[in-house]
């Protein structure tokens, strides 16, 4: 192989390909040949890419022979581009493979792995009784298993009276559902045809009485292990519970400072390196290649973490608020040199 991998990233839109590039290119410590692709730049016939490139700041459309490795940047839940590119340059040199999470799969992943303590209780909704959940529970969410940004998820709050509050994005009910009311109707009218699953509501632990989620961004390094690239909260706008459009983003070891102990603070950031790593690792076991992935913690009021979910293409741009982290290349940077040693093994 020369000394330079050709490493290609591949996106959804051609629209998507100029700016994916400069970002990535601007952060290139391992100086890898960039360059940026869709499936349907790919001539599977002449085994040619159409692809685009920036090469000492001019932007060139060119024709590139297969890359050494492809990035999958394309938020897709079919694999058919990844397993015929891998056909042609070998097994896990794509990495990436699936990045648009089934969010039931993963809950039985985990739930059978080590990590179930930290998994809410979840249940399909199409096998699920939702009033018996939230009598049992009181709070549930109901979410699509293919649900991303936080989008039509449900709260549901069971009330001293009896009523079902439905709320969505803000805690303030969309619909009440009296104590008398048929509330699987009422779901089903609501949801329509979509997958979706319910999970047990955990007590969240509240920032100046706003709710908050703590987001930690694992991704493969050049050694081509799984470490934590930075750990953020994300704090949700008043009254609302949707942590996926936040007002304010901190550093996680700030609000810990504010709420714990130094001692409790550093186990509880070992923690969250530890289970993150190790979600990464369960995924990847079942799901093919990866190289980066988000995981979004709840901590309740007994100080306990819980695993919400599992993102497979974390949304970077949320770090640029982070005041404190004065090395955002390396949610960049990370990923190609990730890149570089897929080049390089066997």
């Amino acid at each position: 192989m020369e000394s330079q991998p050709l490493v290609g990233i591949l996106v959804t839109e051609r629209i998507n390909r100029k700016s994916i590039l400069k970002l990535y290119q601007r952060y290139d410590k391992m100086n890898v040949k960039l360059f940026a692709f869709t499936p349907a730049d790919i001539d599977w016939e002449q085994q040619r890419i159409h692809g685009l490139s920036l090469n000492k700041g001019l932007w060139k459309q060119g024709v590139f022979p297969f890359p050494h490795v492809v990035y999958n940047r394309s938020f897709n839940k079919k694999t058919i581009t990844i397993q015929r590119l891998e056909n042609v340059i070998g097994t896990n040199k794509c990495f990436n493979t699936i990045n648009f999470f089934n969010k039931w799969d993963l809950y039985n992943l985990l739930k059978q792995s080590p990590l179930s303590p930290y998994v809410p209780d979840t249940y399909l909704y199409n096998d699920a009784s939702v009033s018996e959940l939230i009598e049992k529970y009181k709070i549930v969410y109901i979410k699509p298993t293919y649900g991303f940004k936080g989008k039509s998820v449900y709260r549901l709050e069971q009330t001293t009276t009896g009523d079902t509050h439905i709320s969505l994005n803000a805690l303030a009910p969309k619909y009440i559902c009296r104590a008398n009311e048929n509330i699987a109707q009422k779901l089903d009218e609501l949801l329509g045809s979509e997958n979706y699953m319910v999970q047990q509501g955990v007590s969240i632990r509240q920032l100046n009485n706003r709710y908050c989620d703590i987001r930690v961004l694992v991704q493969k390094d050049i050694r081509g292990e799984w470490t934590v690239s930075t750990i953020a909260c994300r704090v949700a706008y008043q009254d609302y519970f949707n942590t996926s459009v936040c007002e304010f983003i901190y550093d996680a070891a700030e609000i810990f400072h504010l709420l714990f102990s130094p001692e409790k603070t550093n186990e509880m950031l070992h923690s969250l390196h530890d289970i993150s790593a190790a979600a990464a690792q369960t995924a990847e076991a079942h799901m093919g290649s990866l190289g980066e992935l988000s995981v979004d913690f709840a901590l309740d009021d007994a100080g306990k973490l819980w695993i919400i979910e599992l993102n497979g293409k974390p949304q970077k741009s949320m770090f640029n608020d982070l005041r404190w982290f004065k090395d955002k290349g390396i949610i960049y940077s990370r990923p190609l040199e990730y890149a570089y040693y897929l080049a390089r093994s066997d």
